[in-house]
Parts: structure tokens; C-alpha cells; sequence
């Protein structure tokens, strides 16, 4: 899978590049090598969906990553 590369529109955020599935979304943060995947099945539909929505606009996904434990918490790794 592709990954697009992060717009951070805010200038600040930690996540640099993230890739779209059917029921996940993968995200790269700032001087990591590894990929995390956050999925339906593990952080819940609606913490997805909502992180989807946030990678295409370029602004508040890392924000939402570390303000929900349910999120920061519980992921996979690539």
C-alpha cells in the first residue's frame, strides 16, 4: 500500500505520512521507521472513520491519536 504523504496544514504535527484501507488506517510519524495500523476491529469504527476524515483534511490527527487512549494505546505495528 501506497502512503500519502501528510499535508500538517498546522506546521507542528508528528505524522508524516498515512495510507487508507477499507476498515484501517496506517500512520508514519516524524523519525520513526515503523508504521503503526490502527483498525476497526481493535480502536473501533468511529475512531477510524474519524482518523480517516483527519488524514485527507492535513490537520488534527496526531492530535486525535494522542488525546484518545483508546487510539494511542492500541495499535499494530508494520
Amino acid at each position: 500500500m501506497t502512503m500519502q504523504r501528510y499535508r500538517n496544514l498546522s506546521g507542528d504535527s508528528g505524522v508524516t505520512h498515512y495510507a487508507i484501507g477499507e476498515d484501517f488506517i496506517e500512520v508514519k510519524f516524524t523519525g520513526k521507521s515503523t508504521v503503526y495500523i490502527y483498525s476497526n476491529s481493535v480502536n473501533g469504527e468511529h475512531h477510524v472513520e474519524r482518523m480517516k476524515s483527519l488524514a485527507i483534511s492535513g490537520r488534527g490527527l496526531c492530535t486525535y491519536i494522542t488525546k484518545h487512549k483508546e487510539v494511542k494505546n492500541y495499535y499494530n505495528k508494520r
